[in-house]
């Protein structure tokens, strides 16, 4: 247990100088305000403030003042900041307004509401153990964010042809130093795509734990002459990164409450209901899920990813599949997420979408045939939809939506609508290289 006494010594035996204090906002940016060390009293007591008015998703000008309330069991000397002199350790942060009170458009809190609810129907813990995908690619000094690649490895290549390994290495030993427990690490499909892996764990503690691994895979590849991105399509023609999101519930006596050994698939009934609401509600997560333009150019056929909502014991076509393990390890995999999504906003609308399922009985039937080599005709006489093809659908669906707008709540929910609706505009009347390419030698 992180005490502030084990924090001021921690500050004493490391010789840590700086602190940061991670908050992160609407779009699932990681933010931070950094105080020298000599002010761990002020940030221990909840006096730091930050200005509000500056952050996307948060108040207004005239409401600015807030305060970051850090969580003490978030407390990690920073092993990859290099100072010349001393360390760094960071705080992850609740956000507060003056009046104390937690602040609704806060995307920590409000996955702290939604697990606050799941206790409410007799669950302890929801675990989550998610497989961030990401690409690296060659830092260019006329430009930075180039598209070459790294390596022409595929899955599970080795050196000399994932030329990108003692990177992806030195990343997973980053993580490793920070308590991080690696269960795998690999290059992926993709030329320069890679994928690690990292121990379930409860969802705010997983949350946190994706916002930290994003910052370690980017400053890593910042010193290997790379950068990485999460973008979920970044080359057209191959395939994209996902963040497919494994879950189950616990009880408070600690068992997996989606495991029954006594059903034909050893799948409990409350395991079916939980994955019959994330399906049902999928349309319309799927802005917080898929937050943003190019995520719907990875969910097309083609490339692995999910299009189709439905599941399946085996089936890698359908939105959710049922990994094999059993026992404490029975889970469901949503697939379709991918690594931009604000990972606390993502969690806690599919948990209110299972919760929903198990409160009303829901039952969505498994489908076992390949959905990508069916007409629509075929999938619809399977009762199978598609998820949202584009933002603008994706930004419809929500609108429409009751329960997921009542997870982020009416601050957050009139924010991100606003956001995602400029974003598609800007989008539409975009004149982009394929139409100069298709058209401009035609007419």
């Amino acid at each position: 247990m992180i005490t502030k006494e084990s924090v001021l010594q921690d500050i004493k035996d490391h010789d840590i100088r700086y602190i940061r204090l991670m908050f992160t906002d609407m779009l699932g940016q990681i933010k931070n305000v950094e105080v020298p060390a000599t002010k761990i009293e002020k940030v221990l007591q909840n006096e730091q403030m930050f200005d509000g008015s500056s952050v996307e998703g948060f108040v207004r000008i005239q409401e600015a003042d807030m305060y970051l309330y850090p969580d003490m069991d978030t407390w990690l000397i920073l092993s990859w900041e290099q100072l010349k002199e001393g360390k760094v350790a960071r705080f992850f942060c609740d956000v507060h307004r003056p009046s104390k009170e937690p602040f609704p458009g806060d995307p920590r809190q409000i996955l702290k509401k939604q697990i606050a609810q799941m206790k409410k129907l007799g669950f302890e813990k929801l675990n989550v153990g998610v497989e961030p995908e990401f690409f690296l690619f060659k830092q260019d000094s006329e430009n930075p964010y180039s598209l070459k690649y790294t390596d022409q490895g595929g899955y599970f290549d080795l050196a000399p042809v994932d030329s990108s390994e003692d990177c992806r290495r030195n990343i997973a030993l980053e993580l490793q130093k920070l308590g991080f427990n690696i269960e795998a690490s690999h290059h992926e499909v993709a030329y320069s795509q890679h994928e690690i892996n990292f121990m379930f764990d409860n969802a705010l503690q997983t949350c946190d734990n994706i916002q930290t691994f994003k910052l370690v895979v980017k400053n890593v590849a910042r010193r290997h002459g790379f950068h990485a991105t999460f973008m979920p399509k970044p080359v057209f023609g191959i395939n994209g990164s996902g963040m497919h999101t494994n879950l189950s519930l616990e009880s408070a006596s600690g068992e997996n409450v989606f495991f029954d050994p006594n059903s034909h698939n050893k799948l409990s009934q409350t395991a079916h209901e939980f994955l019959s609401g994330v399906l049902t509600y999928a349309k319309e997560f799927c802005l917080i899920t898929n937050p943003i333009v190019n995520s719907y150019k990875r969910l097309v056929p083609g490339y692995e990813a999910p299009c189709y909502i439905s599941w399946s014991e085996a089936n890698r076509s359908t939105m959710i599949r049922i990994p094999a393990s059993r026992g404490r390890s029975t889970r469901i995999e949503v697939r379709n997420v991918d690594p931009t999504a604000n990972p606390y906003l993502a969690i806690a609308s599919i948990l209110a979408a299972g919760l929903e399922g198990i409160k009303n009985k829901l039952d969505v039937k498994p489908v076992e045939k390949n959905l990508f080599a069916l007409s629509n005709e075929e999938r619809a006489e399977l009762g199978v939809s598609n998820l949202p093809s584009n933002l603008e659908e994706a930004i419809e669906s929500f609108k429409k939506s009751v329960l997921i707008k009542d997870v982020l709540g009416k601050h957050l929910t009139e924010k991100l609508i606003i956001a995602k609706q400029k974003e598609w505009d800007s989008y539409k009347t975009y004149i982009s290289d394929w139409e100069i390419k298709s058209y401009l030698h035609k007419y």
